[in-house]
């Protein structure tokens, strides 16, 4: 159970570097991504961007 502890983190350490990079491609600003203002917050729900990273990080694995 540890490992998976380990590998989610890594995994969120990674996606929290390469953010900046992502959004200079145009990831987070796809039709399907859910950017609103409610209570004084601003709130992100990306729901395109994870769709298509899902894709592209299972087309990887099955590559490899």
């Amino acid at each position: 159970m540890i490992r998976w502890f380990i590998a989610i983190f890594l995994a969120l350490l990674l996606i929290s570097w390469l953010t900046p990079l992502l959004q200079r491609l145009g990831i987070g600003r796809l039709p399907g991504d859910l950017r609103f203002k409610l209570f004084g917050r601003k709130w992100f729900v990306p729901i395109a961007s994870t769709i298509l990273l899902s894709l592209a990080a299972s087309l990887i694995a099955k590559l490899l």
